[in-house]
């Protein structure tokens, strides 16, 4: 029988503690279950896929907390506005979750429906945001691609310590969100 209290959701909320940590080296289901205090078998109660289970809802996890963080982020605020906010939420989430945010799938994979749908989810927030420039479409879908190249571009080169010289990463991010914002004001009329 399940321990009492311990459900699919509470080892999550032990892996991604340990995943905070300790790094995604130390991610194993025993050190999962030492950190929940049970017998690593009992873990195969609540999540029966083992690790790769356990990964997929850890990945499920983080991408529906990055949604949800980026929808707080812009509501209520529109174009360059909302595309500031939503950069700068995308980089503090990775910043102070770097190790859930290596966790984050690029590529859903469309078997997997519950993950995919949270990829959906994340990847309409930006969408919505440039409805705003009146992108639609296919144009829709290159800004949204272009938008997330730079939000996770800057934010793995950021939490991977890719930028090393002197120079204010501050303002490096406020002349990137120009640049962008400047382009999605400017963005081609659909050939």
């Amino acid at each position: 029988m399940p321990r009492v209290g311990l459900t699919p959701a509470a080892v999550v909320d032990h892996a991604v503690a340990l995943l905070d940590e300790q790094g995604g080296e130390a991610l194993t289901l025993a050190a999962v279950a030492a950190r929940a205090k049970v017998a690593t078998p009992s873990l195969y109660k609540h999540v029966p896929g083992g690790l790769a289970e356990l990964r997929r809802l850890i990945a499920l996890r983080v991408t529906e907390e990055l949604a949800d963080r980026l929808t707080a982020a812009v509501l209520g605020l529109s174009t360059d506005e909302a595309v500031a906010a939503l950069l700068s939420a995308y980089l503090e989430y990775a910043l102070q979750h770097p190790e859930r945010y290596a966790a984050l799938p690029q590529s859903p994979s469309p078997a997997d429906a519950e993950l995919a749908a949270a990829g959906g989810r994340l990847v309409e927030v930006i969408m919505a945001v440039l409805r705003g420039y009146g992108l639609t479409g296919s144009e829709a879908v290159h800004a949204t691609r272009t938008v997330r190249a730079v939000a996770h571009g800057f934010a793995s080169l950021t939490t991977g310590g890719g930028f090393r010289l002197a120079e204010d990463l501050t303002v490096t991010r406020q002349r990137l969100t120009g640049v962008l914002t400047e382009g999605l004001r400017t963005w081609p009329a659909p050939s």
